[in-house]
């Protein structure tokens, strides 16, 4: 008979006892799924959305490598360059090394949890770093957010580490964090006073602070900030300056309040609640690192909710708070397991849907047909829209001016988007509010890309600019209707004369851009001639109108005139109304007009449509032609045909 091996009860229960329970094991499996699933769209959607114009800015920075720039310190510049160097100059290319970035997030969060709370909880933290919009999302623009959730994240790590002992590997991934959060953006500073802060307000953290090592791996994080601070030392502070005291207005506005309320969206109603008492309940916890998450993710959470109702409310603020919910979710699952179990899965059903609506819009923002019915809407997503179609007309023109055509951007977003297109880093680029508006403008004089009036071409940029031609892209839809025949002045003022433009209407003219041919020839003063200005007064935009309908509106261009007006549907002729009517109040607003034809602009006629129109939506627009000769498709608006 065969003898039965002995079994050493020891080693058995010691395996038993490293298997990981089914509830962790269901937990890793639930994250590993998200995770896969979460990467493979983002990777997915990012070859195929659009690239954001900051995203371009970027790669633009990226071709000047330099220690920082005037808009952000140099990190993100240099992911961009690696971006496009190894994955070549493409959509997914430049955005590859922000979602690897990205991707390490989650992993990091679930390690932190783990080792203070238990690896249930911690892979339940990890998914929703994953589900949480905010930065389930982080990665998919080249943007600097992915680098500095990293860093935050690290920080988050380090420092409860350094809550439990001090050791060389704590601080080392302490100065690891500050170092990249250094390098990726000015408001890495709110988390490392903030963090700071916490750990002086917890025992364990005060006693962390009394180590040289610790302040070994502060002062490496503090030395990671000498390259934009002299970037800004030789540039008179400009950068500083556009981040913290011209972006901002100062002044106490009650549009706060929409920035807590579009918080609760983004992070998803319920998810925004458990955060909010994660934070409560860990700050009242005996657990040092729970006291210490509480205080940095509550305090970083509240001042930028405090800030919000002082600070910039033009430009994208939302994704603010992140680095604070980031310091909440190792608290997250303790708050979710006191939860009703039907509150728990409606939590985690409507962060998935909160997800799933955000990754939606980025697709949706991706499909030229989606993006073109939202021509109307609020949300129409101008930053990302219309830049291939540019590129076309851009190669098209350039094909027939000749291969020694020079080419001159409007404002950075055209210099950056078309320079990315074309692969040209050097595209001179004309003073616009844009560039000032978002800290672009010394950037561009140190690269001495900011063109000047166009008699001094030929010594600023060469004597080849002499005799060449040029090609002007403009965007008129960049600058606020009312502010429109002002800025063709100044073009004037700066160009001479404007020539007849190839109008580029993207999107029904929602994303509308003008490419005017310069020569040699031409004049450099004189009374300006600019492209054509109109409105439809009736039927306004979304009106309902019968198939036989009135229209009335007035359209006029400065310097030459405008000869006659067509009405056309969907593209296509299908009037011609009658033009010169008296309109005084046109000619009063707009003053400084300087069409032969003023105060007689007026249009108005009679629209008879065919049996071959359906009922529903389409797009009116107007189709102006000059006396010069020129023609230019005015951009359409929405009417309901019943």
């Amino acid at each position: 008979m065969r003898e039965t091996p002995a079994v050493d009860h020891r080693q058995s229960a010691a395996a038993d006892y490293l298997q990981p329970l089914p509830a962790e094991r269901s937990a890793y499996r639930w994250f590993l799924v998200l995770f896969i699933a979460v990467l493979a769209v983002k990777l997915l959607v990012a070859a195929r959305l659009p690239l954001f114009v900051d995203e371009t800015f970027y790669w633009l920075e990226g071709q000047h490598l330099a220690p920082s720039y005037s808009d952000l310190p140099g990190l993100t510049a240099w992911l961009a360059r690696l971006g496009v160097s190894l994955g070549g100059n493409t959509e997914l290319g430049l955005r590859l090394p922000f979602l690897m970035i990205a991707a390490a997030v989650p992993w990091l969060v679930a390690r932190v949890t783990a080792r203070e709370y238990g690896p249930v909880h911690g892979w339940q933290a990890g998914s929703f770093a994953l589900l949480l919009p905010l930065a389930g999302t982080l990665g998919l623009l080249a943007l600097p957010d992915a680098a500095m959730a990293l860093a935050t994240v690290l920080c988050i790590d380090a420092g409860a580490r350094l809550l439990r002992q001090v050791s060389a590997g704590a601080s080392l991934e302490l100065a690891l964090g500050l170092t990249i959060g250094a390098l990726s953006h000015y408001r890495f500073i709110a988390v490392i006073g903030v963090g700071l802060l916490a750990l002086l307000l917890v025992r364990d953290g005060r006693k962390a602070l009394r180590d040289p090592r610790v302040w070994t791996a502060i002062a490496i994080g503090a030395a990671a900030w000498a390259p934009l601070v002299a970037w800004n030392l030789g540039n008179a502070d400009a950068g500083l300056r556009f981040q913290l005291v011209d972006r901002h207005p100062w002044a106490f506005h009650w549009d706060g309040i929409l920035f807590v309320v579009i918080q609760a969206l983004m992070v998803t109603p319920l998810l925004f609640a458990a955060l909010l008492a994660a934070g409560w309940r860990g700050y009242r916890g005996a657990l040092p690192a729970s006291r210490y998450f509480a205080l940095l993710g509550g305090l970083l959470v509240l001042g930028f909710f405090s800030l919000g109702f002082f600070a910039d409310t033009e430009r994208v603020s939302f994704h603010w708070p992140l680095p604070g919910y980031l310091a909440l979710l190792p608290l997250l699952p303790a708050v979710l397991a006191a939860w009703p179990r039907w509150l728990r899965g409606l939590t985690w059903l409507t962060a998935g849907l909160g997800l799933v609506m955000v990754m939606g819009y980025y697709v949706a923002v991706s499909v030229p047909d989606l993006r073109a019915r939202a021509a109307a809407e609020k949300w129409y997503p101008s930053n990302f829209a219309g830049w291939d179609e540019l590129a076309d007309a851009v190669r098209l023109e350039r094909g027939q001016m000749g291969p020694d055509t020079r080419l001159v951007a409007g404002s950075f977003k055209i210099g950056a988007e078309l320079g990315f297109a074309l692969g040209d880093p050097r595209i001179p680029v004309l003073d616009h509010p844009l560039n000032v508006k978002h800290g672009r403008a010394p950037q561009l004089q140190l690269w001495n890309l900011a063109a000047g009036p166009r008699e001094s071409w030929p010594a600023q940029f060469g004597q080849a600019w002499a005799d060449a031609p040029v090609l002007l892209v403009i965007a008129s839809s960049d600058v606020q209707y009312k502010h429109l025949l002002e800025r063709y002045h100044h073009l004037c003022g700066k160009l001479g004369p404007l020539p007849p433009p190839r109008v580029v209407n993207v999107d029904h003219g929602r994303q509308r851009f003008l490419l005017f041919r310069f020569d040699s020839s031409m004049p450099t003063a004189g009374n300006c001639t600019a492209p054509a200005m109109a409105w439809i007064d009736s039927p306004v935009g979304g009106q309902r109108v019968a198939r036989n309908f009135d229209i009335a509106g007035w359209a006029f261009k400065d310097g030459v005139g405008l000869e006659r007006v067509e009405v056309t549907l969907d593209g296509k002729p299908v009037a011609e109304v009658a033009y010169g009517a008296s309109q005084p109040g046109t000619a009063a607003f707009w003053r400084i007009s300087n069409d032969p034809n003023q105060p007689r602009v007026g249009f108005s006629g009679r629209v008879e449509l065919g049996a071959n129109v359906t009922t529903g939506r389409h797009w009116l627009g107007l189709r102006l032609h000059g006396a010069d000769g020129s023609v230019e498709a005015w951009p359409e608006q929405p009417i309901e045909v019943r």
